[in-house]
């Protein structure tokens, strides 16, 4: 359970929000007047009455050391998750104990446990009489060869489409516009390879998009070419590469070998919205084993996923490595305590490190975008109309990915260093370094920049 005393930051709390209008919604909710009844449990609820435009207030109860990460309830009508009324009861609780009193929690708090708890017994009972095997593995067997053929059909289709716009010329990849790429993804979707889907749709966004569109747009088809043709010579690939594949594809994966029991550091979680899944991304450094992970999680759209670790906590937890070249996917298993405030951090790498560590990684994985990497003593510097993280030390830097340069946590990043060096986690590929998270040199908590 979450241990007494022990409260998460600001930054850590407003990480939850679905969305910047929530978070700034929240805040404002993160005083103590629109709040009565407020209280908390050694258990690690949290609950509160707030004020609303009706005459009667919200009941709204957190659970911090719920497993999977905080779990919500609030009366209001709200379909976010977490709403802003558990937003702001979550900052005030951050505040100190003396806006969060320890107490009995009320009838309504308690009912709401007893009934998550039945249905955490129920659910893992469930899980331990279904077995580890498919209830008919023969008919599992048929519906992934059926699918198998789709995916090889939607691959030739997309082969030929290639080698058409090639056959025409680069240049009259404007003519269409996007509704033929559309189009072609819709295809690769019915043939149930959304990993080629996404793939076509970004194909699609670089016609027109800049003086050397044409460059990209030529290397772009060359890994989907690659892709392609992987897929249909999967069966004389190395086992690993195989899977990478099948990744790359978009074919579902199931955790392989033993499970890894670490504190597990949330180092970065971002979501990653379309319309019609959200998918959240939580990188995980394990302290003792040094590896770096990936947990994935995925919401309906305009919901946000249900699995949340607010950034600089550790988890005392066992992952599993899915299948593939690198192995950075895992899936969470056993949780042997809530997450915790650590100050643990990741080794840094120099930004000539980082590259050469990306460089690496395309040898196994040539479709892989960027690589989770921390930076040591770099410093956030300007570069025309751009930014860069410089090495305080040496003459080498790595450029700030332009969706990177857009965001409000560059200038979080920029404050955070003053012109010193700092530590720095987050994306490192092709296109650059995209920041996620950052700590001061010296003590200090985590800074979330996404």
């Amino acid at each position: 359970m979450t241990q007494q005393g022990v409260r998460w930051t600001a930054d850590q709390v407003l990480a939850l929000a679905p969305d910047s209008t929530s978070r700034k919604a929240g805040s404002k909710l993160g005083t103590a007047d629109p709040w009565s009844g407020t209280g908390s449990s050694r258990e690690g609820a949290v609950w509160g009455l707030c004020e609303g435009s009706g005459g009667t207030p919200y009941r709204t109860v957190v659970d911090t050391a719920d497993g999977t990460g905080p779990a919500y309830k609030c009366s209001c009508p709200s379909r976010k998750f977490p709403c802003k009324h558990a937003l702001g009861l979550l900052l005030l609780w951050s505040g100190g104990a003396g806006a969060m009193p320890a107490g009995r929690a009320p009838d309504w708090v308690e009912q709401w446990i007893a009934e998550r708890g039945r249905t955490r017994e129920e659910r893992e009972a469930g899980a331990a009489g279904s077995g580890s095997g498919p209830a008919d593995p023969e008919g599992a067997r048929r519906r992934a060869e059926r699918r198998a053929e789709r995916i090889t059909a939607g691959a030739t289709e997309l082969e030929e489409r290639l080698a058409d716009l090639l056959r025409s010329g680069l240049a009259t990849a404007e003519r269409p516009g996007y509704a033929l790429w559309e189009e072609t993804a819709a295809r690769m979707v019915d043939a149930q390879a959304p990993g080629l889907a996404s793939r076509v749709r970004e194909l699609g966004s670089v016609p027109g998009s800049g003086p050397d569109w044409p460059a990209r747009l030529l290397e772009e088809c060359a890994l989907v070419h690659l892709l392609d043709r992987g897929w249909l010579h999967r069966e004389r690939l190395p086992d690993a590469l195989a899977a990478t594949v099948r990744a790359r594809v978009g074919l579902p994966s199931s955790p392989t070998g033993p499970p890894v029991r670490d504190h597990w550091l949330v180092l970065a979680q971002y979501d990653t919205p379309d319309p019609k899944l959200t998918t959240r991304r939580i990188w995980l450094y394990g302290t003792v084993s040094g590896r770096t992970a990936l947990l994935l999680s995925y919401g309906a759209a305009g919901r946000a996923p249900e699995l949340t670790l607010p950034v600089g906590l550790a988890l005392d937890a066992e992952l599993s490595a899915h299948p593939g070249s690198g192995r950075q996917r895992v899936s969470l298993g056993e949780q042997f305590a809530p997450p915790v405030l650590t100050g643990a951090r990741p080794p840094g790498l120099t930004t000539t490190e980082a590259t050469v560590r990306y460089g690496e990684t395309l040898r196994h994985d040539p479709w892989q975008d960027s690589v989770p990497v921390t930076l040591d003593d770099v410093i956030p510097t300007p570069d025309g109309d751009s930014w860069q993280l410089a090495d305080a030390v040496g003459d080498t830097a790595l450029p700030l990915t332009p969706a990177a340069v857009s965001r409000p946590g560059l200038w979080r990043l920029v404050a955070l260093s003053g012109g010193a060096p700092v530590r720095v986690f987050g994306e490192c590929g092709h296109r650059g370094f995209t920041p996620l998270t950052a700590w001061p040199t010296g003590a200090g908590e985590a800074v979330r920049l996404c």
